[in-house]
């Protein structure tokens, strides 16, 4: 197992990620920062530079055995190249990869978040399993699978894109283009952008009042009673456990992690999405997983990364 450290990158639409991680999962810095995706990718990588290096900095400047970047999909992973993800609209072929290596010159891998995420717990979540799906409930919505105690990248290497199945063939356009994806109602984006549209409506909402609304409002005003807020929650809540049990039937794990901005609401998000994901499940497939929190909070995707670089270290690529 290599023994230095690596850095680690975090890419997403509302927030840029940097720290610095030993293959035992100790984190020695940890810097975030707002992306800022209306700058355009050369002004936010620029800046995801400049994060890097105060964590190094932080971290006292060690001698790193590789770079580890998690950003959002699509990308080419096997060329470090980002394809337009919905998250960050203007990455179209950017090289991340390549200009983040010319950067600190070792080696330097790329990997759907929420796929790196996914291998981050079962590395380091403290989670004694074999079969493990990680749910990111972010900006956007996606997903990565451990089956049998390795990653599933698929034949396209685009494998555990859960974000774009679709829960409803005539539903909300998604940022994919396609309509009905999960992304489309269980997304930060989603929450946010359903409760400004109901409020057309409803004037007397609690989120009125503000300037922006954003998914942590309406949780928030939600558990304070306001209806509509309650309705969009309910209506979110639900389609994640729905998502979820589509989820344990299909793969089966013993686990189902959630991280990502969103589930800041903690208990507020998990209790209904594991009743109704254990409820909908196929009985012996519930009977077999749980649904959990990640223990790694906003650092979550740090990790993601980090594993991914020593993942690819380890078996020599």
């Amino acid at each position: 197992m290599p023994q230095l450290p690596v850095l680690a990158l975090d890419v997403g639409g509302t927030k840029l990620a940097a720290g610095v991680v030993s293959a035992d999962g100790s984190l020695h810095s940890f810097r975030s920062t707002e992306t800022h995706v209306a700058d355009g990718p050369a002004t936010v990588i620029e800046r995801l530079v400049d994060l890097a290096r105060k964590a190094l900095a932080e971290a006292g400047q060690p001698e790193l055995a590789a770079v580890g970047i998690g950003c959002g999909g699509p990308l080419d992973p096997l060329n470090g190249v980002i394809l337009g993800p919905p998250g960050l609209p203007g990455w179209d072929e950017v090289p991340l990869g390549s200009l983040v290596h010319a950067q600190f010159g070792v080696p330097t891998y790329v990997q759907n978040d929420a796929t790196a995420a996914a291998l981050g717990e079962h590395r380091w979540g403290g989670w004694d399993v074999r079969n493990l799906v990680y749910l990111t409930v972010s900006t956007g919505f996606g997903g990565g699978v451990v089956a049998d105690g390795k990653l599933f990248t698929g034949s396209a290497n685009q494998g555990g894109e859960l974000g774009h199945v679709v829960v409803d063939w005539q539903g909300r356009y998604c940022g994919c283009g396609a309509r009905g994806c999960a992304e489309a109602y269980v997304s930060g984006t989603s929450i946010a952008k359903r409760a400004v549209e109901a409020l057309s409506g409803r004037p007397d909402s609690t989120l009125a009042s503000l300037p922006v609304v954003t998914a942590k409002d309406v949780a928030e005003h939600a558990r304070s009673g306001d209806s509509l807020a309650r309705e969009i929650w309910d209506e979110t809540v639900a389609m994640l456990g729905r998502m979820v049990a589509v989820i344990i039937n299909i793969c089966e794990p013993e686990l189902v992690v959630l991280g990502g901005g969103v589930t800041r609401a903690g208990s507020y998000l998990l209790d209904p999405v594991r009743e109704a994901a254990l409820r909908q499940a196929m009985p012996p497939a519930a009977k077999a997983c749980d649904v959990v929190l990640s223990h790694h909070g906003d650092a979550v995707g740090v990790f993601g990364a980090a594993a991914i670089a020593y993942h690819q270290l380890e078996s020599g690529a």
